[in-house]
């Protein structure tokens, strides 16, 4: 018989979104959605339509995106105990949602059945069987996953088995073994799943299934779990990207995916593992979107992962590559660091300014342009997740260069008097082609009013940023420990009916960091399309205030 690939399937926007700290607004959850299916993910996991209104209108939007590569699966439980399949409400969202594939979870220990869910045993295999069959019945494939199963088979080996022979009986074509708490040593794990799959396997007529894996890090082995479990025959992993998930995290899929790619002969989907060569993007823009910090020290993608200071370890690297790397750090989009020097600067420089179509030559100096990214990283900006800004860096070194507006000053005011709601001013002026416009708007918030009052300047000269419009904004603290006088980082993503783009902005000020990351938004937008001044408006807003 050939050996099936592995199948990876992504859950970073349902199980991931479980993180302390992890918040996915809708905009970012189709954005991380498209990258994956991009990617060219099997499988992408989008939420549980059934249990929150965000949900329901992202499976209500992806049902008007074109998946090129993906099959998108909607979440949800069993029935209550006391419904029908046809009369649950989540059953029924679940099917609502129209994705090709759903994901039922059920219990496999008796704890849970009779302690949290107040059911018998025997109720419990209905509720699986049922909530499987009233899935399938509606066309949709089905994947089951068994929740606390390996602490279900300790405490009961054939309940546990009866539970997926149930699921398997009503059509389940995936059964996934879920290490829900996370605590399974690595030994323990192999045996149960390869009891497991002995145990079913030799059922009389039996049906055909995927077997899953499904881990949690709570003892810090969700990755060494997931491959484990590959090795004794299981072909469909769940995982996230980066580890998120609640507690500990879930199994990382940035490493399973390298570490299945690279380092077993095992086919797998996405084909090859996708292109490794964006892995590092991939993560690092992941983490930008759900505005948490890239861990430097994550295996593969982390900015520490190939760095070797000085002495024996930077020299021997930088004679043969290989000698202290276990892969080619270009292999997954990242690349080699010796601390004590500039040359991994440069080259970093030229590589991202390459990929993005700018040429760095005659008077745009890699060498230099790198020293200024550090310097400006220094005081707080990032250009990962921020390639609009990054882009008009390079622009802005280029010899035919020239600033389309400038913004001269601003102020903004918030005032909020005997109670009253609160109230946000702001006004700007702004030159453009030595014709300086002096404008005022209000806003929800002192950002929306600057916003507001920049946009009314420069439309005046610029039409086309009629067009632009805020997708979403982002704060980050970059040094905690200086409290209330820290530095923060904004970054704002925007799009036209053409593109979209990501800009960032540094200060002590938090107005300060958004109005750069404003201006680069839309001098971006004004650049990227081509505009040239128009005369829309004439003088009108150089000797007018307007709200």
């Amino acid at each position: 018989m050939i050996d099936r690939p592995v199948v990876l399937y992504d859950t970073t926007l349902r199980d991931g979104t479980q993180g302390e700290n992890i918040t996915l607004s809708l905009a970012d959850k189709l954005r991380v959605a498209r990258m994956l299916d991009e990617y060219g993910m099997p499988f992408i996991e989008g939420g549980w339509p059934g249990s929150n209104p965000k949900d329901i209108e992202f499976f209500t939007a992806a049902k008007t995106i074109t998946w090129e590569r993906a099959k998108l699966a909607a979440f949800g439980s069993t029935r209550h105990r006391s419904n029908r399949p046809e009369a649950d409400p989540n059953l029924r969202e679940l099917v609502a949602a129209e994705t090709p594939v759903v994901t039922i979870f059920g219990k496999s220990w008796l704890l849970h059945v009779t302690k949290v869910l107040g059911a018998t045993a025997a109720e419990n295999l209905d509720m699986v069987a049922e909530s499987v069959g009233f899935v399938v019945s509606h066309g949709r494939e089905c994947v089951y996953d068994a929740e606390h199963y390996f602490d279900g088979y300790r405490a009961d080996p054939e309940y546990a088995l009866a539970t997926l022979r149930a699921a398997r009986q009503a059509g389940a074509g995936s059964l996934v073994l879920c290490d829900t708490n996370g605590g399974t040593l690595t030994d323990d794990l192999v045996r149960i799943v390869t009891e497991t799959r002995a145990a079913l396997e030799s059922d009389p007529g039996a049906p055909d299934v995927t077997w899953g894996i499904h881990t949690h890090n709570d003892a810090d082995l969700a990755v060494a779990n997931s491959l484990a479990a590959v090795r004794a025959g299981v072909r469909h992993v769940q995982a996230t990207i980066n580890g998120y998930g609640e507690r500990c995290g879930n199994a990382n899929m940035v490493s399973v995916l390298a570490n299945l790619a690279l380092k077993t002969p095992l086919a797998l989907l996405p084909a090859g593992g996708g292109d490794m060569s964006d892995l590092t993007h991939l993560s690092r823009s992941v983490a930008e979107i759900a505005n948490v910090m890239p861990d430097d020290y994550a295996p593969y993608v982390g900015r520490s992962a190939f760095a070797h200071k000085g002495g024996v370890h930077g020299a021997a690297v930088a004679k043969v590559e290989r000698s202290y790397q276990h892969v080619d750090p270009s292999t997954v989009g990242n690349e080699r660091r010796l601390i004590v020097s500039e040359l991994g600067g440069k080259a970093n420089t030229q590589l991202r300014a390459e990929q993005l179509g700018h040429r760095l030559e005659g008077a745009v100096d890699a060498k230099t342009l790198s020293r200024l990214i550090k310097e400006l990283e220094a005081e707080g900006a990032s250009f990962e997740g921020a390639e609009g800004s990054f882009e008009l860096l390079v622009r802005r070194h280029q010899p035919d260069y020239e600033a389309p507006f400038r913004i001269v000053d601003f102020t903004v005011l918030v005032e909020q008097r005997d109670g009253r709601e609160q109230r946000a001013e702001a006004t700007v002026k702004v030159e453009v082609a030595d014709e300086v416009l002096h404008t005022a708007a209000d806003g929800n918030g002192p950002v929306n009013a600057l916003d507001a009052a920049l946009r009314k300047a420069l439309a005046a000269f610029y039409p086309v940023i009629d067009g632009v419009r805020l997708v979403d904004y982002k704060v980050r603290i970059v040094d905690g420990r200086s409290a209330t006088a820290a530095r923060t980082r904004v970054v704002i993503d925007s799009a036209d009916a053409d593109r979209e783009w990501s800009t960032m902005g540094s200060d002590t000020n938090i107005i300060g960091a958004s109005a750069a990351a404003l201006a680069d938004s839309l001098e971006y937008a004004i650049w990227k399309s081509g505009a040239e001044i128009s005369r829309r408006g004439e003088r009108h807003f150089t000797t007018a205030r307007e709200r």
